[in-house]
């Protein structure tokens, strides 16, 4: 700047570092502090700002503030993991010599190490660098103690590790640990490198494992699971053991009341998954035994879960615990997708699925993931609140190609079953509320809305009388259950004799 004028925009003078100027331009500034039209924040950084505007203002320009208090320093430590940003108003640098300065609103703890590095890379074309990722790795795991310590440690550099591999694929992790020990030498962090390499073997499999976070103990186990998904099912039976849920007893009880609501389940469970027919239709080829001549495919989804819905053997297993979950699920997917061999009946998926934005477990953890999480079950109430996990930990793995959504109800009515309780069946009115619910659980770890939605539907299904077919279909087309569209609709519940059908 060549002349400070206090009457330009308060932007010229707001913030003045001396290291941006020329020796006049600097004196010029002095003589203006000496006048009382600057202030002096600390020696080299003056202000024509009021003290109380200074915390922000320095915020606001923090990189232009360390790269001129602090020329040619590194991000350091836990400031650069966390990428650059402080971190209970403290901000590491590593320089030529120790030093820690107050500043309004921040702490710079200055250490003395190692300068600029290759692969270091200026930070806004500042003489401020930020640190490569094997530096920053490196550094991170140089011992540090104390309420406030330097460094994020072992299990963090472990995670983030974890994290590199994950997106980036193994090839990845290996050229990292290889740029860290071109760099472990001239850095002098020769025995933190070797703690990297331990990790980094044992991420890869080419050492004994050093893990110690959850995600590492999941991916070093001897069947690997997702850790991340363990803990959404712990999240869920903790609040599933915590929440009394009601347990409606079962309303068909004849062999003809069972039969009706078999298919009425089945029904309904298919529409969800996009397999629709007239109901009338569907009743003719599952119940009456005609012929089907289109759509042999999607008829035959139908009655692999009318099948297991009626039968009792399928009807009333529930889910087991451990390694036998495997077998149990394999056996049930082989018997419900018996017709659709192009979907690998009872053979756990190879490929990634989704539905939409969520991604379900890989494939290479779809088996440690339903051992552990099915190590749960007997850890929640039986009865409807096991069968909430149940249905949650088969639809949350998707362990197969096909069929998971079906299948995941299947395991849940099965628990109801067993105890005399009412199966649960979501018309196609209530799909998005129940689909809604499930993805608020995947993804925000929010289980009260499905506690609360499988709740109304339970009763709601509880309120009919299932021994006539043709006046259930009649009254659940009064409560809207075969509509789609939750703008036009409400779902209803079952109208008494003595009084007309109410929201549900």
């Amino acid at each position: 700047m060549a002349a400070i004028d206090l009457k330009k925009a308060t932007s010229d003078t707001a913030l003045i570092l001396y290291a941006e100027l020329g020796p006049a331009e600097i004196r010029t500034a002095q003589r203006l502090v000496k006048a009382g039209q600057l202030a002096r924040i600390v020696p080299g950084m003056v202000s024509s700002s009021q003290p109380q505007d200074w915390p922000a203002l320095i915020a606001r320009e923090r990189l232009r503030v360390l790269a001129a208090l602090f020329a040619g320093t590194v991000l350091g430590y836990r400031s650069a993991f966390n990428g650059g940003l402080p971190e209970d108003g403290i901000l590491h640098l590593i320089g030529g010599y120790r030093r820690n300065v107050t500043l309004p609103g921040l702490t710079v703890m200055l250490w003395k190490g190692q300068p600029p590095a290759l692969g270091d890379t200026p930070m806004l074309g500042r003489n401020l660098f930020y640190p490569s990722l094997p530096r920053l790795l490196l550094e991170n795991l140089t011992p540090s103690r104390g309420p406030k310590p330097k460094t994020v440690g072992r299990d963090a550099v472990e995670q983030r590790l974890l994290s590199i591999c994950d997106a980036r694929g193994e090839d990845a992790l290996s050229a990292l640990r290889e740029q860290a020990r071109s760099l472990a030498q001239p850095l002098a962090l020769a025995d933190e490198f070797k703690l990297l390499d331990d990790l980094v073997g044992s991420i890869l499999g080419t050492r004994a494992s050093k893990l110690a976070t959850p995600a590492g103990l999941a991916r070093t186990a001897p069947v690997p699971y997702d850790a991340n998904r363990l803990a959404l099912f712990e999240q869920l039976a903790a609040q599933l053991r915590s929440t009394p849920l009601p347990q409606p007893a079962a309303v068909a009880l004849s062999a003809r009341s069972r039969s009706h609501f078999a298919f009425l389940e089945s029904y309904f469970s298919n529409f969800i998954e996009g397999t629709e027919f007239d109901v009338q239709e569907a009743r003719s080829f599952v119940l009456e035994g005609k012929p089907v001549d289109q759509r042999p495919k999607d008829s035959h989804d139908i009655l692999g879960v009318f099948r297991q819905a009626l039968d009792p053997g399928w009807a009333n297993q529930t889910l087991a615990s451990g390694d036998a979950v495997l077998t149990q699920l394999r056996a049930r997917h082989a018997d419900q997708m018996r017709e659709r061999p192009e979907v690998g009946p009872g053979e756990f998926k190879v490929l990634a699925n989704r539905a939409g934005n969520t991604e379900f477990v890989d494939p290479r953890l779809v088996r440690g993931t339903l051992i552990e999480g099915s190590k749960l079950l007997t850890s929640v109430p039986a009865g409807t609140a096991r069968a909430l996990l149940a249905l949650f930990l088969v639809s949350e793995v998707h362990p197969f190609i096909d069929g998971n959504g079906r299948l995941a109800r299947l395991v849940m009515n099965a628990e109801l079953s067993v105890l005399g309780i009412c199966r649960i069946i979501v018309p196609t009115l209530f799909r998005e509320e129940y689909l809604d619910c499930l993805r608020l659980l995947t993804r925000d770890g929010q289980a009260a809305p499905l506690l609360a939605a499988m709740q109304k539907i339970h009763q709601w299904t509880a309120a009919f009388d299932y021994e006539d077919l043709d006046l259930v279909i009649a009254r659940m087309a009064r409560c809207n259950a075969f509509e789609r569209s939750l703008v036009q609709f409400k779902l209803l519940t079952p109208p008494s004799a003595a009084a007309p059908a109410t929201g549900a």
